[in-house]
């Protein structure tokens, strides 16, 4: 039997074993975010390491979207000030990330990163319009307390490292909302190209006026920037973006919280190093507060249709109004 061009209402129908097999693997590379971060620390610092990962993608992407004759001039021309903004936010978001990593395990960093959906909720209230229910309010101060917990470390380069990633996921979330407001005419070719392109390019600015310009020190720098750049940006991004669209929001955020879990396994394996008890008692707060939040649309959803299947057919809403009016 033909499969179905058209897209699955997941919200109705359930995650499709596909759609399952998608964000399984999207979990597993996108994961690896502070884990490259990690691993290309020895070799090269920051950020001039951001500045090669980001420009091995923005040449990979380029030549794709130049071979498949999908790059568009007028993008550059109408929204480069748009651009030189989400250029600046990725850019200096992703340098301290990078930076950040020196500081704290990869797995902590991976449960407080997921702070960007808690900013991301606040962009979109105070600027776009949305509006914040009870579920979500509760979520959020799960998770704020939860960032406290793992804050406020007994050390200086805990507490440094946490709010490091605190402050870049804070950039990342004015990057998605910048995102969202400007770019919806765009295909995600050019989008993604200019992006990459334009943090480049801010990256460029930042490395040359700091004076610490130069080339990657060996061979071996050179395989991990490269394999940093292919995985951790252009295959782990394009997984994202297809994973977006073919998901229904809600759940397709809910299961990017298990995101950290595979970063937390990956650490153990590469590194050998865990979050301490306070540590996962905190990222147990983040991650379950952020679940709540992205989950709380389709929860009461759902309890609006419970609620509707217990009224009986037959019940005449204003028969308590005529009762009492007698």
């Amino acid at each position: 039997m033909a499969q179905s061009s058209q897209p699955i209402s997941h919200d109705a129908q359930g995650v499709s074993a596909q759609s399952v097999a998608l964000i399984t693997v999207l979990l597993l590379v996108d994961s690896l975010h502070f884990i490259f971060a990690r691993l290309v620390l020895p070799y090269i610092a920051p950020p001039l390491s951001v500045l090669y990962v980001l420009g091995i993608a923005t040449v990979e992407v380029g030549l794709y979207a130049i071979f498949t004759r999908k790059l568009r001039l007028i993008y550059l021309t109408r929204h480069w000030k748009m651009f030189t903004a989400i250029g600046f936010c990725i850019g200096v978001s992703t340098m301290i990330n990078y930076q950040a990593i020196a500081y704290i395990d990869p797995g902590t960093a991976a449960m407080l990163g997921k702070t960007t959906v808690l900013f991301g909720v606040g962009f979109g209230i105070f600027w776009l319009g949305d509006r914040l229910s009870r579920l979500q309010i509760v979520g959020s101060v799960i998770a704020i307390l939860g960032l406290v917990v793992i804050s406020f470390q007994p050390g200086d380069y805990l507490r440094l490292g946490a709010l490091l990633i605190i402050g870049s996921t804070f950039l990342y979330a004015l990057h998605a909302a910048l995102s969202k407001r400007y770019t919806q005419d765009m295909d995600l070719v050019n989008f993604f190209f200019y992006r990459l392109l334009f943090t480049s390019a801010v990256l460029l600015v930042i490395v040359a006026g700091s004076g610490d310009l130069g080339l990657p020190p060996s061979p071996t720098a050179w395989l991990v920037l490269i394999a940093a750049g292919t995985v951790d940006v252009v295959i782990s991004r394009s997984l994202y973006y297809i994973a977006l669209r073919r998901l229904n929001m809600s759940i397709f955020s809910i299961m990017l919280t298990a995101g950290p879990v595979a970063a937390i396994l990956w650490a153990v394996l590469l590194f050998g190093t865990f979050p301490t008890g306070q540590q996962l008692i905190g990222g147990i707060g983040v991650l379950s507060g952020v679940a709540l939040v992205t989950a709380a649309p389709l929860l009461e959803r759902k309890l609006k249709r419970t609620s509707v299947r217990t009224i009986p057919e037959n019940h005449d809403p204003r028969s308590y109004t005529k009762k009492h009016e007698r």
